[in-house]
């Protein structure tokens, strides 16, 4: 699960990276400059973190600090508070006021939870 976790990231961070060169080339007409590609590679590394965070958790299942259904739910659930995060940092870098924020977060939550209730039900 780990190194599963660890490959999605990669993939996934790579993507991201990807689609905003592409997506960036598009719209200026331009080819991206290296310091713009500096920038999104930061923004790449931030999905990637999102993507591999619950690995932690499946090492120290692996490690016997914890067994892997607690390893599951303990994944599940941090991704979904690790989105909220975004969420309220997304609107704090704006420059929204706080109460924003925490609007602005618990919607993604709320968006997160929905899907993770839909997943328990098809799986």
């Amino acid at each position: 699960m780990v190194g599963s976790l660890l490959a999605t990231a990669v993939a996934v961070g790579l993507a991201e990276l990807y689609s905003e060169i592409v997506g960036t080339e598009t719209r200026t007409r331009r080819h991206v400059a290296r310091e713009q590609v500096a920038e999104m590679l930061d923004d790449a590394v931030a999905v990637a973190f999102g993507v591999a965070f619950p690995a932690v958790f499946f090492v120290l299942a692996a490690l016997d600090a914890m067994d892997t259904d607690a390893a599951f739910r303990i994944a599940r659930w941090s991704g979904l508070g690790l989105i909220g995060f975004y969420g309220y940092a997304a609107g704090r870098l704006a420059g929204e006021r706080q109460l924003r924020c925490v609007l602005q977060a618990l919607a993604v939550v709320a968006v997160g939870g929905a899907l993770i209730a839909v997943k328990a039900l098809i799986h």
